[in-house]
């Protein structure tokens, strides 16, 4: 893990916000969701505004406690988190059929964490988009650390304005990203512009299952706590993500929940029933000792005024997760492969 003692977590809270207004930017957040009153419109008009502070507010945290590749996995009997990760992002690659000196997007790329595997995996040259200044800079420095800082790069963008041309891109793919966007078709879209004619987009995306009820009020607060605690502004159901892929102009390959076929419950890492050592900022007792850490080091000053508040929020979102798992209403991955057509006709 690449940011590993508790004053490094205290000195990236906040990420790019002033230390000073970390307190009055958790307040702003934390309004735009449902828990506080906040409309799903709001949340969709002020995306930026509020995936930017989201990820200001919890990157420190999440690098802190998960490593540098903020997704979930399949997980094998006996396999560590850190290894069904790899494994998860591999199998993206291979999907896709990466070869060496391709030209990759990856589209809401966090601090790079799958980028540079990848690109260490496949030797592609990926270009990471980021709508987040202190990620990107995050980014860039690990990239600089382990050696791809000559192939990989970044951008700052939003993945509904992508500020490439047309046909740029031999291969594009997200990472549970994409579930930020305000409007699946709009991000597709973008990613189909981009991305050569004949070749492939591969994602995975947070989304609500058939399971789901909208009607059922525990269902409806499982939804919210994931909202609030992973800065977004809806969750879509699986069918709205496929029906706006081909609405879009893509052919789909295969789509499948891998959470479903999953050895180990994806949200093993997050249950508070479990004991691991590998992992073990994440288990209950991790967190709790995280908790505490957090309130002593904003007490002391080291942490800025509203990092606890942080915590807090990120916990209820693991509570949504676990729970949303265990009655299988959502999944972190939708998985799909999507073509562009070589002529539009098609």
């Amino acid at each position: 893990m690449s940011k590993a003692g508790a004053l490094d977590l205290a000195s990236g809270l906040g990420g790019k916000i002033d230390k000073t207004e970390v307190l009055s930017a958790v307040e702003k957040y934390e309004k735009y969701h449902v828990c506080h009153g906040g409309e799903e419109e709001a949340r969709k008009s002020n995306y930026t505004d509020m995936v930017n502070k989201y990820y200001d507010l919890v990157t420190s945290f999440y690098e802190y406690g998960w490593g540098e590749s903020f997704h979930f996995a399949p997980r094998w009997k006996g396999e560590s988190l850190r290894e069904s990760i790899k494994r998860h992002e591999h199998f993206l690659a291979l999907q896709l059929g990466l070869k060496p000196g391709q030209k990759v997007l990856d589209v809401g790329c966090g601090i790079g964490g799958p980028l540079r595997e990848i690109a260490r995996f496949s030797s592609a040259s990926i270009t990471g988009l980021n709508n987040n200044e202190y990620q990107i800079t995050r980014g860039k420095e690990l990239n600089r650390i382990v050696g791809v800082d000559k192939t990989c790069n970044f951008v700052k963008a939003d993945f509904m304005k992508l500020p490439f041309p047309e046909n740029s891109f031999d291969a594009v793919y997200a990472i549970e990203a994409t579930c930020h966007a305000p409007d699946a078709y709009g991000c597709y879209k973008e990613i189909y512009r981009v991305l050569k004619p004949g070749q492939y987009f591969a994602a995975y995306e947070w989304c609500m299952t058939d399971a789901f009820d909208p009607n059922n009020q525990e269902h409806q607060k499982i939804k919210a706590e994931i909202e609030i605690g992973d800065g977004l502004p809806d969750i879509r159901l699986t069918g709205k993500c496929l029906e706006a892929l081909k609405q879009a102009g893509f052919e789909v390959i295969w789509e499948n929940d891998l959470a479903v076929d999953s050895p180990q419950p994806w949200y093993l890492p997050l249950d508070k029933s479990r004991i691991s050592f590998s992992s073990f900022r994440l288990t209950a007792v991790g967190r709790f000792i995280t908790k505490n850490m957090v309130k002593a080091l904003e007490f002391v000053g080291l942490a800025p005024p509203g990092s606890q508040r942080v915590q807090d929020f990120l916990e209820k979102a693991a509570e949504g997760l676990v729970e949303g798992g265990k009655r299988e209403i959502f999944t972190p991955m939708y998985f799909f492969l999507a073509q562009k057509p070589l002529s539009e006709s098609q």
